[in-house]
């Protein structure tokens, strides 16, 4: 018989000690991934994904918004580090290839970095809503511990996925909880004299305190011919300077206007002229950073039930509507102070108001070059409640002049200011003149 034949020796390949670091890293690979997925599926932030980078790597990890402001940073020195003149000079370019190209960067050690830095887009659907930057560790770590750089730059793309998914996620319920706080607003200015319960519940979850005197305010601009995007800037700056300026306002948003539920200030100077003072300081932060805005605010009549919201709302535009009938800008116009002009706003066509003011006034009103100081004169002459003396006063003049022009505003217009019946008229023309921009 033939002999068998002789097998050759199976070798066994020893691992080296490079292969055994190589596992080591992986198999920590592996499980930073595993606990990084975990917190995507997990009620976690940002601030998670980047404290357990940080902790897992020893690497000094930081999220920059768009305005490379630091929105997450561990350790804590990670900021001050990223804010360093040689570093922070250097990273915009870097920030802005990762962003453009949609993957990770990896580059040499900028400034005082002692090693290479990484930084991966965080993308929220298609944008490039922030960037993931991780530095190197300030003490490194001993040589078995440390990542290689293929490992890190594969890490720090998966951290910035899972900071994308943990964005768009805070992204999509910040949505979801404005719609349904502008749905419940909206339900409030528009539910007319709704007394349900419905109402009271919709303020409750807004914050509104029943009993409390609240104003409406309203505020628009006077120039509805401007682009839309102009509006959109100047109304998204006067929503922001009503959130900052007034606490515990109910603010939104809607096509050509800002609404705001706006508690009382309590104590001296509240109620409604507190409202006023705060939304005139509303309404100058607007006009500094666009000063050409025809911007003007309407307030409301006190309101302490939710189901006098929208009456309120509606005092509030109508007295954004006079401001623009009248063709001026006032600081803020409140609804009360409107006086007989609520109803010379109810007439819609503002040439029969002027026509009834020239029937009244006659020639005071088609010569207003010459006849300046007597209808002027007249209006001030109401004001003072018929006084030649108080009239003279705000006039800086004698009151023997007083006296006389209104006798030639008798003359010229065929009045007699002593009847009830041409007094109120004239008195009526006059508040039609200045509702139209005709007299100052």
């Amino acid at each position: 018989m033939p002999a068998p034949a002789r097998r050759s020796p199976v070798v066994t390949a020893v691992p080296t000690a490079g292969d055994r670091r190589e596992n080591v890293l992986l198999r920590e690979l592996v499980a930073v991934y595993s606990h990084l997925s975990g917190l995507a599926s997990q009620d976690s932030d940002v601030d998670g994904v980047v404290r357990l980078v940080a902790h897992r790597t020893g690497s000094a990890v930081a999220v920059l918004g768009p305005a490379v402001d630091v929105l997450a940073a561990a350790p804590a020195d990670a900021g001050e580090r990223l804010a360093d003149t040689a570093v922070s000079a250097s990273l915009g370019p870097v920030l802005d290839a990762a962003a453009q190209n949609r993957r990770p960067v990896s580059l040499p050690g900028l400034g005082a970095a002692p090693g290479p830095i990484v930084v991966a887009p965080i993308l929220v659907g298609d944008e490039v809503a922030a960037h993931l930057v991780t530095l190197p560790p300030a003490h490194p770590r001993p040589a078995d511990q440390e990542l290689d750089d293929d490992l890190n730059l594969l890490l720090t793309e998966h951290a910035a996925t899972i900071c994308g998914i943990i964005l768009g996620r805070e992204e999509e319920v910040a949505a979801a909880a404005g719609r349904a706080r502008t749905d419940l607003i909206e339900g409030l200015l528009l539910a007319l004299d709704r007394d349900d319960g419905e109402a009271e519940r919709w303020a409750g979850h807004l914050g509104f305190v029943r009993g409390t005197d609240h104003h409406v305010l309203s505020v628009g601009l006077l120039d509805g011919g401007r682009a839309s995007a102009d509006v959109a800037r100047v109304l998204a700056l006067a929503q922001q300077a009503i959130g900052r300026r007034l606490p515990g306002a109910i603010v939104a948003a809607r096509d050509t206007e800002v609404v705001a539920v706006v508690p009382a200030p309590p104590g001296r100077g509240g109620g409604l002229d507190g409202v006023r003072s705060l939304a005139e300081r509303c309404r100058a932060a607007v006009l500094d950073r666009h000063p050409d805005a025809g911007i003007v605010a309407g307030v409301g009549g006190c309101c302490r039930t939710a189901a006098e919201i929208s009456r309120s709302y509606s005092e509030a535009r109508s007295a954004v509507d006079a401001a623009r009938r009248m063709g001026r800008a006032p600081a803020v116009l409140a609804f009360d102070d409107l006086g007989v002009h609520r109803l010379l706003l109810q007439v819609p066509d503002l040439g029969e108001l002027r026509a009834f003011a020239t029937s009244v006034l006659g020639d005071l009103v088609r010569d207003r070059e010459h006849r300046a100081d007597l209808v002027g004169t007249l209006i001030e002459w109401f004001r003072c409640n018929g006084s030649p003396q108080r009239t003279a006063r705000e006039l800086h003049v004698h009151p023997n002049t007083v006296t006389y022009r209104i006798r030639r505003v008798e003359e010229i217009a065929g009045l007699r200011l002593d009847h009830y019946r041409d007094r109120l008229m004239a008195q009526l023309a006059c508040e039609i003149l200045q509702v139209l921009g005709d007299v100052s």
